[in-house]
This record gives C-alpha cells, sequence and structure tokens, in this order.
C-alpha cells in the first residue's frame, strides 16, 4: 500500500518509522511519502493560511497550495488515483470497519489540516474525480489533522497482510466485523499465575477451549455493557445464542 501525507508539520510523522508501521515500512509492506505543504506555497514567508471570508476566527488553509501540492502528488502515477482521507471533527466516525475497507486500497492520501481547515473549494474540486473521505476520530477538537492520521494510519496498516505476526489477532479486535462486532474484547492476562495477589481467572488456566472461549465471550459483553452500552443496541439478533441472551437479561440490557 501507497500512503502520501500532505502536511506544513512532515515532522509529526516521525513515529511512522518505528514498531509494526516502522517495520512494514522496512519490509516494503507499507510505502509512506511525506510531503510539506509549504513547498507549495511561492511567496517570501511560505504562506498557507489566510482570514475567512464572512469573518470569524482563525484562518483558514489557502487553496492555491492545497491544489498544486495535490496534483504534485497525482502526478507520481498517472495510472492510479489515490482515495484522499480529509481528518475533520465534522466528518463521518474512523471505525474498525472503515480502517478494513482502507486496508483494501493500493494508495490513501492524507490531508491534515491546521486553523479552521482547508478552503473548501479544494475537496470539492477532487471530489469531482476522486474519492473523498471527511473522517472524524472522534467528537473533540486537535490542534490539527496529524494526530489524527497517526490513529488512522495505525489502525488501516496494522490490518495490511504480513504486518501482524499474528493474524487472528486482527479477527479477535474489539469491533471486528463478526463475533466482535459492536464488542469490546474483554479483559486479558498473562504470566505469572498470581501478581500481587491477584489470580489469573481459573478458567485460562483450564486448557479447555470452549469454555475459555465462552468466558471471553461473557467478559465483552459485560465490558460493553459497562463501559458503552449503547453498542449493544447495535448487535445483530442472530448472532446472540442463549447463554448471551441469559447474561444480557441479568445485567438489565437486551438489544
Amino acid at each position: 500500500m501507497r500512503i502520501d501525507i500532505i502536511s506544513i508539520f512532515p515532522e509529526y510523522f516521525a513515529p511512522l518509522g518505528v514498531s509494526l508501521i516502522g517495520k512494514a515500512r522496512e519490509r516494503g509492506i507499507l510505502d509512506v511519502h511525506l510531503h510539506q505543504l509549504r513547498d507549495w506555497a511561492h511567496d517570501v514567508h511560505r504562506t498557507v493560511d489566510d482570514t475567512p471570508y464572512g469573518g470569524g476566527p482563525g484562518m483558514v488553509m489557502k487553496p492555491e497550495p492545497w491544489g498544486e501540492a495535490i496534483d504534485a502528488v497525482l502526478a507520481a502515477d498517472q495510472d492510479a488515483r489515490p482515495r484522499i482521507i480529509v481528518p475533520t471533527p465534522s466528518g463521518v466516525p474512523f471505525t474498525q470497519r472503515l480502517a478494513m475497507e482502507y486496508a483494501a486500497e493500493p494508495w490513501l492520501l492524507f490531508t491534515p489540516a491546521r486553523y479552521e481547515g482547508i478552503d473548501s473549494r479544494v475537496m470539492a474540486e477532487y471530489g469531482s474525480r476522486l474519492r473523498v473521505d471527511e473522517v472524524s476520530i472522534g467528537d473533540y477538537v486537535l490542534a490539527g489533522g496529524e494526530a489524527a492520521v497517526l490513529v488512522m494510519v495505525e489502525a488501516v496498516g496494522r490490518l495490511l497482510p504480513g504486518v501482524l505476526g499474528n493474524a487472528r489477532s486482527a479477527v479477535d479486535d474489539s469491533f471486528a466485523p463478526g463475533e466482535m462486532e459492536n464488542l469490546l474484547e474483554g479483559p486479558v492476562y498473562t504470566k505469572p499465575p498470581e501478581w500481587r495477589g491477584h489470580e489469573v481467572p481459573e478458567i485460562l488456566l483450564s486448557g479447555h477451549h470452549g469454555k475459555i472461549a465462552r468466558w471471553r465471550r461473557d467478559e465483552a459483553l459485560r465490558r460493553t455493557a459497562r463501559n458503552r452500552a449503547e453498542l449493544l443496541a447495535a448487535l445483530d439478533p442472530a448472532t446472540l445464542d442463549k447463554h448471551d441472551r441469559r447474561l444480557l437479561a441479568e445485567l438489565g440490557l437486551l438489544p
């Protein structure tokens, strides 16, 4: 997969050189290209923002440098087109399902903004011929979109074939489509079996895979009920067995 990121702070993305994503880049699974937006600003101050039409606080990122920067990225491969992702608190929620959708794309272009955002004409221009997604990582506002890009690249990158040591890890994630959709992953444990008076649940030491799977499912339901009860309303009733229904009834929560 190729990923391009245009930003006034390309140095922000140093973390993409470490851990799983860094190793994926070293092995050629992930090809990341960073671009300094100011390279396409032609005045002496390399200006990329101006006051908003209609008044109001803050500044808006100018269309000219963004247009030239995106055009330059598109020129890198005339036969392919990236999917453009615009991080913004006013976008659609970024979910595990959307991460999986992006992981199936050959090329992603991220355009993290600063100030009050990018002049809306930029995405109108490219949205007429490319897939442009406005995406939010949560109901809060950051100083810029770079942190959101780091979140999305890691979420997408770890889903690429060969990135995770055990492909099953992604299947068991919280929110993963299938058994874990709309559920949070339950608690996890490792050695030693006792630490500071806290013992690992006996069932996990039993070696009984069926009972362990049932316990993990129960704990996922309990944690979801405790931390994100609204997710249970979205559970597909067809995915619930009698044990699930009994447990949810005990918790006073039935979808």
